[in-house]
């Protein structure tokens, strides 16, 4: 077998290696695969069943309040956001288009406080992210846009909203830079 090859220094001290690691834990967050049935004629998609309340068939219960859809255009960046008032998980699923949403656990005394976590949900291969409460959350747009259905365990109080947001940034810059790999 050939030896690695040989590179200029400057060459040398600007490669980079992409990273397969497996993105850091955060406890409650999971991500559940939808099953899509394709054919010629079109797909088919089952989203939920629900019993009793509870969506079936998820690592843990879940009881959703409100369903929500919301469009985001080609880019868009709607990011960070929690529920600090009061008990809110969500359960997010895209339907058409990409989003790249990060999520940071802001729990204190969480085992996962502090970590990082970027979850890639596509409407091609469609799955539910569950959400749990206080750990922030934020997306962005792929280059079709986006289309997200979510569900959430608290309603929508317009007198009193529970949506608490910090800066695009702050959790650095760095983590919405596009990919000029």
């Amino acid at each position: 077998m050939d030896s690695a090859m040989t590179l200029s220094q400057g060459a040398r001290a600007a490669l980079t290696f992409q990273s397969y690691e497996p993105q850091p834990p955060i406890d409650g967050v999971f991500v559940h695969r939808l099953k899509v049935f394709r054919g010629l004629e079109g797909d088919f998609m089952e989203l939920c069943r629900l019993r009793e309340g509870q969506i079936e068939g998820l690592p843990q219960g879940f009881e959703p309040r409100q369903f929500s859809l919301s469009k985001a255009v080609p880019g868009r960046l709607n990011a960070f956001h929690l529920h600090p008032k009061r008990p809110q998980h969500e359960l997010w699923c895209v339907l058409e288009g990409q989003l790249r949403v990060w999520l940071v656990d802001l729990r204190q005394g969480s085992a996962t406080e502090g970590n990082r976590r970027q979850v890639i949900l596509s409407g091609e291969e469609p799955a539910f992210l569950f959400v749990p409460w206080g750990v922030a959350h934020g997306y962005q747009a792929g280059a079709r846009g986006a289309m997200l259905l979510y569900a959430s365990s608290d309603t929508f109080n317009f007198e009193d909203p529970n949506e608490g947001r910090l800066p695009w940034d702050h959790f650095g810059a760095g983590l919405w830079a596009e990919d000029r790999g």
